[in-house]
């Protein structure tokens, strides 16, 4: 068993690739394409196309990739490049192109788009063979390479404060040989170092010198005044793009205005020792930037609070209900009899315990059926993931795995909230079905199409295409609603929950309730503790969405998710016992709050995950909090869901244990 485990854990670590998915050997020589993607930047938040910018552009123009749903939905725009790249061909200050980035920085001047997608820190993300580009920093004493976020596309000057672009970039490629065909070969890593050398240069004769802002002028040779080592024909002996060479005195970087001359290196390396298979281990782990030991700590700790809290209900629940069990089921004697003694405790609520919630069983039913259905989708989207079902080369699955997996979870939804509203006696079963097929889906896609709207103004790839959100309408309408009505008729089939009590007529007067048990103080401990379970793995979630960073590490995801749903059902379940104890038997709306007070947590920490994004746009406030308020509805529902049936179960297990005159 503990084998099985270290397994699974290390495989929710490793990169695995699916049937289906085979590696491309490249003859040597062969063209090895070099395709862009989206410009992201923690700033904005707002992905933008690459030629957005006034880049390098290939003949005939850019060519977009075909992408899956999920791609669309990330913003990914995979599109081809200039750049030339051939196995095993080592090139040496290649001369991509020529193009106007235009005016230059001046107080009271509007600065031209390069300058200001540098001031919004943008990274380039390039992607050679499937495999996206690390990036290499280099100073006079270190080298870093990271394996996420791209590389800049430029940098401002700590001195003049003035925005200077990366025009030259040395690429560097690692490839295995293929055991099998020994003169072919596979790329297992991909990196770009970038520069920013200032070319002086004269164009060639057939270049136009009144090129205006954002033209570019493709595959333009020029003669370079101050080439530096690399960029000298006249050296016999080529060496590549150096840190020493371009940072050398008398050198300069280049601003980001103007006419600039844009080049790169390639360089070609063997790495008998990384395999075709884990060439993604090292972007999953991020370089070991984050150990696994951090996620032990928090499963430790998640561990913890779990333990803590079970020996809490173990000593407060397990003694008081054998007491009151023994209290409420042993015979009374004459004395008693004569006294009439007065029972008291949770025995009292009896007839009104099972009674139908007071505000709105509708909304209940289509609450609990919203909260299965995200439920059952976390569950399967974790479980398959873990398993190593989602591979990261296939960009867009995980996203396209929610969503399908939400789209066939609708019958669940129908099914359950058909169950809890036939329980609840209701007669309005069409409007209850309608409410769970279009509430959440109608909130979640009118919030879609506001952000929508959102990146359209701001120009950014997170806009999704016509045909794209067709087929989200189509897959709401089409598919997941006839699931919920499919669903839902099957559950009016079904006979409605049955109750071990009766409930009477006339509703019982509740007394007045001490102040630790009204809903400000429920909903502030009943979520701080499942919170605490989950909060570490949460940073790492978040890190990965809204910073660019891998997380690929569900395995360890899979048992803080156990963990936090463990945690949210023991919480309620305990405060559920003090409320009925109390004589309070409102315990179905109180038990969903309770439980899923978690995402309030969530929401109320998103706030202060915010400060670390340094953003400072309207666009990027209404994106953020905009998405992380969807997020935490959505695991309010499903915690509350967990909440209340926990409560459900354990209510019916207690007055199905005493006997009832």
């Amino acid at each position: 068993m503990r084998a099985l485990l270290s397994a699974l854990l290390l495989q929710g670590a490793q990169g695995f690739y699916l049937p289906g998915v085979n590696p491309y050997s490249f003859s040597e020589g062969e063209s090895v394409k070099l395709k862009v993607n989206k410009m992201t930047s923690q700033k904005t938040l707002l992905p933008v196309d690459y030629y957005r910018l006034p880049f390098c552009q290939p003949v005939g123009g850019p060519k977009m990739d075909h992408e899956n749903l999920g791609e669309f939905l990330a913003g990914d725009r995979i599109e081809s490049s200039p750049y030339r790249l051939k196995m095993k061909v080592d090139m040496f200050c290649e001369q991509l192109c020529i193009t106007n980035l235009g005016r230059g920085e001046q107080k009271g001047v509007s600065p031209n788009k390069m300058v200001r997608a540098i001031r919004k820190n943008y990274h380039n993300n390039w992607i050679v063979d499937n495999i996206p580009a690390a990036s290499k920093v280099e100073d006079e004493s270190t080298v870093t390479t990271r394996y996420w976020q791209g590389f800049p596309v430029g940098f401002i000057a700590s001195d003049t404060m003035k925005a200077y672009v990366h025009n030259h970039v040395n690429i560097e490629v690692q490839y295995h040989s293929v055991e099998t065909e020994p003169d072919k070969a596979r790329v297992v890593r991909f990196t770009v170092e970038p520069f920013s050398i200032k070319h002086d240069f004269e164009a060639s004769a057939d270049d136009d010198d009144d090129a205006e802002e954002g033209t570019v002028k493709s595959f333009k040779v020029a003669d370079i005044q101050n080439p530096i080592e690399s960029c000298n024909p006249k050296i016999s002996r080529r060496e590549h793009t150096r840190y020493e060479m371009v940072y050398a005195r008398g050198r300069e970087p280049q601003p980001a205005s103007g006419r600039v001359l844009f080049t790169y290196d390639v360089t070609w390396t063997e790495n008998k020792n990384l395999h075709w298979a884990s060439r993604w281990d090292v972007y999953l782990s991020m370089d070991n930037a984050i150990p696994a030991k951090v996620h032990w700590l928090s499963i430790a700790n998640s561990l913890v609070i779990v333990i803590v809290l079970s020996a809490m209900i173990a000593a407060i629940l397990v003694r008081n209900l054998r007491r009151d069990f023994n209290r409420y089921n042993r015979l009374a004697t004459d004395e008693e009899k004569a006294e009439d003694m007065e029972e008291f405790g949770w025995k009292l609520v009896h007839a009104d315990v099972f009674r139908p919630p007071s505000f709105s069983p509708l909304l209940m039913s289509v609450c609990c059926g919203t909260g299965a259905q995200l439920l059952l989708m976390a569950v399967l989207t974790i479980l398959f993931s873990a398993m190593g079902f989602l591979s990261p080369s296939n960009r867009g699955a995980l996203i396209m795995a929610q969503l399908l997996l939400y789209v066939l979870m609708g019958s669940v939804a129908g099914y359950v909230t058909s169950r809890m509203y036939k329980t609840f006696k209701g007669k309005s079963w069409q409007k209850a079905t309608a409410c769970v097929a279009f509430g959440f889906p109608g909130i979640t896609f009118g919030l879609f199409l506001i952000m929508n709207i959102v990146a359209l103004s701001q120009g950014s790839s997170d806009a999704v295409p016509p045909l794209t959100m067709f087929i989200l309408l189509f897959l709401w309408f089409g598919i997941s609603t006839p699931l919920v009505f499919f669903g839902a008729y099957f559950g009016y089939k079904q006979d409605a929950i049955e109750f071990p009590v009766n409930t009477s007529s006339i509703p019982r007067q509740i007394p007045d309730q001490p102040w630790f048990m009204g809903l400000p103080f429920t909903l502030a401990v009943g979520g701080i503790l499942p919170f605490g379970a989950c909060f570490v793995e949460l940073y790492f979630i978040l890190a990965s969405v809204w910073m660019d960073q891998y997380y690929y590490v569900f395995a360890f995801l899979l048992l803080v998710f156990a963990i936090l749903i463990i945690t949210a059902a023991e919480i309620t379940v305990l405060f559920n016992y003090f409320q009925l104890c109390g004589e309070n038997y409102h315990w179905w709306w109180r038990s969903f709050s309770t439980g899923g007070s978690t995402g309030i947590y969530v929401f109320l920490y998103s706030f202060v995950y915010f400060k670390q994004l340094e953003a400072n746009s309207l666009a990027t406030y209404v994106l953020y909090f905009g998405y992380m308020g969807l997020a935490s509805l959505g695991l309010f529902l499903m915690t509350g869901f967990v909440g209340i049936m926990t409560c459900l179960i354990f209510n019916k297990t207690i007055f199905g244990s005493i006997k009832i005159d």
